[in-house]
C-alpha cells in the first residue's frame, strides 16, 4: 500500500477554489496517475470525499477480494447459497437480460462463422488436454493424483454459464460465446471418453449424464434466451435506458459465482495442505498460458473486438461439474485427491477471467469514447 500526503500547497491543486472540487481533483489525479496502487489522500482531514471515488472506479476489483474473504471466513454462507440455489435466479435474470439484448440478425450471422467454432472445438477439446497432459506429467511425475486431476479437467467442457456473463461484462460478443458454449458441450460428449482412455488408460465404458447435460443448457442458456428475444420488441427502450444498471448487475452475478466456486472448495482446499500451493501455481500458468493462447489464435482468425473477447474468455474455461462426475465415477477410489487439480483450475478462471473481462470492458468502454470525440466536436 502506498500512502500519498497531498498537503494546500501542491502546486496543481491551488487553482481549485472549492473545498470539494480539490477532493475530488486530487482523487482523480491519484487515480490517473498512479495506476494499480492503492491511492489515500489525505487533505484537510476528508478522507470519505476521495474514497468513495476511488471504491466507484474500482469497486468491482474490492468485491472479488471481499467475496474471496467471505467465501472463506463464512463457509455456512456458502452453504446456504448453493442449497436454495441463489445464484439460478442471478444467472437465470443475466440470460433473460441478454436474450433482450441480443439482436437476432447477429444470431443468424455468427451460425456462418464455423470457421471461429471449429477453432474454439480444436482449442478447447484437443491442444488443451494434450498439452495438460505433457505438462502435469512433467510438473507432477511423483504425484499422480495431481496428473490425473489435470487431464480431467482439461478434457471437460466449457462453462455453460459463466463463460457467456463474463463475456456479456466484458462487451464481447455473446452469440459467439452462446454457440462456443452449446457446441463444446455436445461435441464433448463424445471427446471425453477416448481422451480419458488415451491419457489416463481408462478401459471402461464412461458414460456421461447426456440427458442431464443436455437439460441444463437448455434450462440456463435456451430457455431464458429465447424468452428474452420474445421480449425484446417490448422492452428495447427500457433495457437501452437502463444499460449501467444491466451491466452492473451482470457483474454482480459475477462476484457471486466467484463467491459460489470458492465457498464450494474451501474445505477440500484444507485437506489438501500445503500441496495445494503448487498446483494453484501450476494452475494459475496453465490457464494464462491458455488465455494467451486463444487470444493469439482469434487475432490469427482475424476477428474483431468483440468476437475475441469472447473467444478468449469462454474458450479458455472448463467446467468443474463434468470433471467431478467423471471423478466420482470412474477415478475417485484410485486416485482421491484428483479433483484438487480441478477446483484449483475452477478458481484461477472466475478470478483471472473476471478481472480480464473487467479490463477488456474498460478498453472497449475508452474506444467508444474515442469514437464519440470527432462527433461531438464537430457538434
Amino acid at each position: 500500500m502506498q500512502i500519498l500526503l497531498h498537503k494546500k500547497s501542491v502546486h496543481p491543486f491551488r487553482t481549485c477554489t472549492n473545498r470539494t472540487k480539490k477532493l475530488i481533483f486530487i482523487a482523480n489525479y491519484s487515480v490517473k496517475h498512479f495506476k494499480g496502487i492503492f491511492v489515500v489522500c489525505f487533505v484537510y482531514g476528508e478522507r470519505e470525499v476521495v474514497m468513495n471515488v476511488f471504491l466507484k472506479k474500482y469497486w468491482f476489483f474490492v468485491g472479488i477480494v471481499v467475496m474471496v474473504i467471505l467465501a472463506f471466513c463464512l463457509p455456512a454462507l456458502g452453504m446456504f447459497v448453493r442449497e436454495y440455489k441463489i445464484l439460478n435466479p442471478g444467472i437465470f435474470l443475466a440470460f433473460l437480460v441478454t436474450g433482450m439484448t441480443l439482436d437476432t440478425s447477429d444470431v443468424v450471422r455468427q451460425l456462418k462463422e464455423y470457421k471461429v467454432l471449429v477453432a474454439a472445438v480444436f482449442s478447447s477439446l484437443i491442444f488443451f488436454p494434450c498439452v495438460a497432459y505433457f505438462t502435469a506429467n512433467a510438473v507432477f511425475s511423483s504425484q499422480p493424483d495431481f496428473v490425473i486431476g489435470a487431464i480431467i479437467i482439461a478434457t471437460a467442457p466449457v462453462t455453460i454459464a459463466s463463460g457467456t456473463v463474463m463475456t456479456g461484462m466484458a462487451k464481447g460478443n455473446i452469440p459467439l460465446s452462446l454457440f462456443i458454449c452449446v457446441l463444446c458441450n455436445v461435441v464433448a460428449i463424445f471427446t471425453i471418453p477416448p481422451l480419458l482412455n488415451l491419457f489416463v488408460g481408462v478401459t471402461e465404458p464412461i458414460k456421461l449424464p447426456v440427458m442431464k447435460m443436455m437439460a441444463s443448457l437448455i434450462v440456463t442458456i435456451l430457455i431464458p434466451t429465447v424468452i428474452g428475444q420474445i421480449l425484446q420488441p417490448k422492452v428495447r427502450k427500457l433495457v437501452k435506458a437502463h444499460k449501467k444498471k444491466i451491466s452492473i448487475f451482470n457483474q454482480s452475478v459475477v462476484l457471486l459465482i466467484i463467491f459460489n466456486a470458492v465457498a464450494g472448495s474451501t474445505t477440500k482446499l484444507v485437506d489438501a495442505g500445503a500441496s495445494i500451493v503448487y498446483v494453484f501455481f501450476f494452475m494459475i500458468l496453465l490457464h494464462n498460458a491458455f488465455l494467451f493462447f486463444n487470444y493469439r489464435l482469434a487475432k490469427l482468425i482475424k476477428l474483431d473486438r468483440p468476437s475475441v473477447a469472447a473467444f478468449t474468455i469462454h474458450t479458455s474455461q472448463k467446467t468443474l461439474t463434468v470433471s467431478y462426475l467423471v471423478w466420482a465415477g470412474y477415478l475417485a477410489d484410485s486416485f482421491p485427491m484428483a479433483l484438487i487439480p480441478g477446483i484449483a483450475y475452477h478458481l484461477t478462471q472466475s478470478i483471472c477471467d473476471t478481472i480480464l473481462a473487467e479490463k477488456l470492458r474498460q478498453r472497449a468502454e475508452q474506444e467508444e469514447l474515442e469514437l464519440l470525440k470527432p462527433t461531438s466536436e464537430a457538434v
